[in-house]
């Protein structure tokens, strides 16, 4: 290796590893606020677009006759809020493809999640 070589590597790394802090850091900020799911905006989803089957909270009086509550789901052997927001992106065929976001998905998740006390 010549000096030459020597002297562009030296003063390269310097500024890779700016980069590479810079990348891991952005990923780290984007990465947290993306994957928190909201569960004030679930429950109003819940309410708005899964209250006319499913009981979605204790001050709702009717639901469908053959569909799980909200409590009896999130209380459910396996259950979690992960699992249940995948089920929504791809929801069960007696369901309406409500055509949720993955944030919407997860805020729902988190909601339930909440109701298993």
């Amino acid at each position: 290796m010549t000096d030459r070589t020597r002297s562009r590597r030296q003063a390269a790394a310097p500024r890779d590893t700016v980069a590479a802090f810079a990348l891991g850091l952005l990923v780290a900020l984007s990465g947290g606020a993306a994957g928190a799911a909201d569960v004030d905006q679930g429950a109003k989803l819940a309410k708005r677009w899964c209250a006319s089957c499913h009981i979605v909270s204790a001050d709702q009086a009717r639901g469908a006759d053959n569909v799980p509550t909200f409590a009896s789901i999130a209380k459910a052997p396996g259950f979690s809020a992960k699992k249940v927001a995948k089920f929504l992106i791809y929801p069960h065929p007696k369901m309406p493809d409500m055509q949720l976001t993955r944030h919407e998905a997860a805020d729902l998740g988190a909601y339930i999640a909440t109701l298993a006390r």
